[in-house]
């Protein structure tokens, strides 16, 4: 198992290195320095090396920035990570602010001075959110300047570690479904669409997909740090550091892709003039853009030519994501069942939560790595949707309380995401009243039939009626992407509140988790990943309808809910999902824990 850096002890991260940042940047005539938490592949989830706002404020969070000026700084999370920047962070040296709520280019309207020249390393910014930092900048007076060398890495210097040299590999056919060839194909055919002759690509998803690859640089995910350059005939250029190469990659990839150093890249670019190039601005960083322009290439704006051709899984992948689902759903299951039993009568803490649940996953010898780092919330704790314990916060599970445990896993034919709110000791009415709306709310979206074109955001209502009609709501998406042995965040496809052009399509897989979290005391969430199915007809209907077929298996804490306040329907569902759960999940089952399941999947 690849492990993180401790997120909140590690004595190489954090406000020592402030006064290091100020030095390099006056070294460079700098009176300030925007940093980001993306890397320069707009990665999630960063290798150590790359984690730049970590080293510089000790933030860990997985979305965050900071600004550091001459004569003061501030670091900018959102909601999730409220109490976890305040733990982490010096609060002498960092203002806390908000991401979203004005975030960085509000602070930059009113902070530097006149006459001032605020750094950035444009290998990490995208090209539209430099546009909104310049002109916020130029309010105060303030300009924006590129640097070839980065003061905060040079700050780093020796101690930084190194650039993560994971072995690539290639991910069979058994597991892709298609070949390299066949996407190339595809995909260079639909550049034409976009009047493109090429394209940059710098997601390591879309390159680990494109290229039927898998890596280990990127924590959680099997993704490989590389570029490429697709051409509308097929052929690609694929810049993987050499130490990365494994006997029998190069005959893998095929005459058609020729594998070069990262040191080639610049020439690459370079020799694109005169071409018409696509690249996406919500995946590469400005430097690509200033590259090309520079070049003398024609850039064409677009999404990335990969992205909706990953999302929309073929045959191959789905049923590897059955199988992944199954296996992991009897893991789980074994550790609901521990709740259920040993944890009644010695509610675990937080820590000891994960632990185990991440032992029963490691027992079954296929998880290749967790797909994020688990969320487990006792009490109040649970009540923050993103939190994950720390030493200082390790909370102890009490009768009377709910415990929230979100997590998953990466197996060769799938990645896992799911989320099980269980009852330590007896619940209150008030939670099983919340917790059945939330329940309402995940059986709405995984039943709903919807016609094509549907996007995600015109079923996100679905999954909040039930709240709403109780004056209550949550704060975070309803559904993300998930990718097949890939980042367990994927899109374009997602189900939210916010807008999203993005059709839903056959094949995308997304997850389904409605929550409610009443601050100080509790929080709920139940989580499943379904798959869009194809259009059928309806019997009486005009038209075939999209649906979706649940893929996560794992029983849901009867205890919690209550019968009253769904209807017939919505029980007939419920019961039919848990049968479905011992049907799946059951045969693989000790004794002991097949009995336990079967009572806790007993009809309503």
């Amino acid at each position: 198992m690849r492990q993180t850096f401790d997120e909140h002890t590690s004595p190489d991260f954090g406000p020592r290195h402030v006064p290091l940042i100020r030095a390099a940047m006056a070294q460079q005539g700098l009176d300030g320095f925007l940093v980001p938490h993306e890397d320069e592949h707009q990665n999630e989830y960063l290798p150590e090396a790359n984690d730049r706002l970590a080293w510089a404020t000790g933030f860990t969070g997985s979305a965050g920035a900071a600004v550091i000026l001459k004569d003061k700084a501030a670091v900018f999370v959102d909601g999730r990570y409220t109490l976890q920047v305040r733990d982490q962070v010096d609060q002498a040296l960092f203002e806390i602010r908000d991401l979203v709520e004005g975030g960085v280019p509000a602070y930059l309207e009113t902070a530097p001075r006149a006459g001032w020249t605020i750094g950035y390393d444009a290998r990490l910014h995208s090209p539209e959110a430099l546009e909104r930092l310049r002109a916020a900048a130029a309010k105060a007076g303030a300009a924006l300047k590129p640097v070839d060398a980065n003061p905060l890495d040079l700050a780093w210097g020796s101690a930084r570690p190194p650039q993560p040299a994971a072995p690539v590999v290639a991910h069979e056919l058994r597991y892709a479904g298609e070949d390299s060839a066949s996407k190339r194909a595809r995909v260079g055919k639909g550049l034409a669409q976009h009047g493109a002759e090429a394209t940059v690509l710098t997601a390591p998803a879309s390159i680990a997909w494109l290229f039927n690859i898998r890596g280990g640089d990127v924590i959680r995910s099997p993704l490989p740090l590389a570029q490429a350059i697709l051409s509308a005939d097929g052929t690609a250029r694929l810049f993987l550091d050499p130490a990365k190469v494994t006997p029998g990659l190069v005959a893998w990839l095929g005459n058609e892709v020729s594998l070069e150093t990262p040191d080639a890249l610049p020439a690459a670019l370079a020799a694109l003039k005169g071409k018409t190039v696509l690249v996406d601005p919500a995946q590469s960083s400005a430097w690509y853009f200033d590259t090309l322009a520079e070049a003398g290439a024609t850039v064409v704006r677009a999404m990335d030519p990969c992205a909706l051709p990953r999302a929309c899984k073929n045959a191959v992948e789905i049923e590897g994501s059955r199988q992944a689902h199954a296996r992991d759903g009897a893991a789980v299951t074994r550790f609901l069942h521990w709740v259920a039993t040993e944890g009644q009568a010695n509610p675990p803490d937080e820590k000891t939560a994960v632990a185990r649940l991440e032992a029963f996953r490691e027992a079954l010898g296929a998880m290749k790595d967790l797909s994020f780092d688990t969320i487990a919330g006792a009490g109040a704790n649970g009540a923050l949707p993103h939190y994950r314990p720390t030493e200082r916060s390790n909370a102890r599970a009490r009768a009377g309380s709910l415990l929230l445990v979100d997590s998953g896993a990466q197996y060769l034919d799938g990645t896992t995401d799911i989320t099980r709110t269980m009852a330590i000791g007896e619940p209150t009415a008030e939670m099983r009243q919340r917790f059945t709306l939330v329940l309402k709310g995940n059986l709405a979206l995984a039943g709903v039939r919807f016609p094509a074109g549907t996007t995600g955001s015109a079923l996100d209502a679905l999954a909040r009626a039930p709240l709403w009609m109780a004056g209550l709501d949550y704060d975070h998406g309803t559904g993300h992407g998930v990718g097949s042995y890939l980042g367990v965040h994927e899109g374009p496809q997602r189900i939210s509140k916010a807008p999203n052009a993005v059709a839903l399509q056959p094949g995308m897989i997304v997850s389904n988790e409605p929550g409610y979290y009443k601050e100080g005391d509790y929080g709920i969430r139940i989580e499943n990943l379904q798959v869009v199915t194809p259009a059928q007809e309806i019997p009486g209907g005009e038209r075939p309808m999209l649906g979706f077929e649940t893929l996560t298996f794992a029983p849901i804490d009867r205890r919690l809910v209550d019968k009253d306040l769904l209807s017939a329907e919505e029980i007939a569902q419920f019961d039919a999902y848990h049968a479905k759960v011992v049907e799946v999940v059951g045969p693989q089952l000790e004794p002991d824990v097949r009995t336990w399941l079967e009572e806790a999947c007993a009809p309503l």
